[in-house]
C-alpha cells in the first residue's frame, strides 16, 4: 500500500498524465459552469413571498432534488421530485423538456424546525447550489431558488402533507415527533 501512495505522487511530478483519465468526467468544465451559474444566481434569489407568487404562475415547475424520502416526508405543495442523483440527461428530457421553463428550487437549509424533513446540511453544500449549478449546464436558465431561512412553522409557503399545529413549545410540529418514533433516520 505504501508504494501506491509514494508512486502516484512521483508519477504526477515527474509530469506523467494521470492514469484513469475519464472523459465523462470534467472538473475543470464543471468550475467554469459553477463560476457562470453563480454570476446568473444572483439575479434569481427569490424571497418567500416571490416564490409563493410564482409558484402560483401557469406553466411554473416547483423543484424538490432532496431524496424521495424526504419529499414523501414533507414538501412544498404542488412540487415534483427530481432527486439530484437523478437529475441527468435522460431524465431532464422526459421532466423538464422545455429548457425556458420558469423552475423553482429549494432545499433543506430553506426550512428550521422540521429537522427530519430537512436536515441541515454546510452551507457550502448546500443543495440549492447543487442543483442550480447542475441545471443551469443542462441548459435551464430560468431556474429561481428560494433565498431565506424560513421557520416552517411560520411560513407563508403550503406543504405537503399538511403541517399541524405546532408542538407546544414551537418547535417542529408534532407529527413530525410521532414519525421518528421507531423508524430509521438518514
Amino acid at each position: 500500500m505504501l508504494l501506491v501512495i509514494v508512486a502516484v505522487p512521483s508519477a504526477l511530478a515527474a509530469g506523467e498524465p494521470p492514469t484513469g483519465v475519464n472523459p465523462a468526467i470534467d472538473m475543470q468544465r464543471y468550475l467554469i459552469v459553477a463560476s457562470e451559474a453563480a454570476a446568473a444566481r444572483e439575479a434569481h434569489r427569490l424571497s418567500e413571498q416571490q416564490f409563493v407568487e410564482m409558484s402560483r404562475m401557469p406553466g411554473v415547475v416547483i423543484l424538490d432534488a432532496r431524496s424521495r424520502q424526504k419529499y414523501d416526508e414533507l414538501h412544498v405543495r404542488g412540487a415534483i421530485n427530481l432527486s439530484f442523483p437523478d437529475i441527468a440527461i435522460d431524465s431532464l428530457e422526459r421532466i423538464l423538456p422545455d429548457k425556458r421553463v420558469p423552475i423553482l428550487i429549494y432545499c433543506n437549509n430553506n426550512f428550521l424546525n422540521a429537522p427530519s424533513a430537512f436536515p441541515a446540511k454546510l452551507p457550502s453544500a448546500s443543495l440549492n447550489l447543487s442543483t442550480y449549478i447542475a441545471l443551469y449546464d443542462y441548459g435551464y436558465r430560468n431556474v429561481y431558488e428560494l433565498g431565506p431561512l424560513i421557520d416552517i412553522n411560520t411560513s407563508r409557503l403550503e406543504f405537503e402533507p399538511p403541517l399541524p399545529q405546532s408542538s407546544s413549545d414551537g418547535s417542529e410540529p408534532a407529527r413530525m415527533h410521532r414519525k421518528l418514533e421507531g423508524s430509521a433516520h438518514d
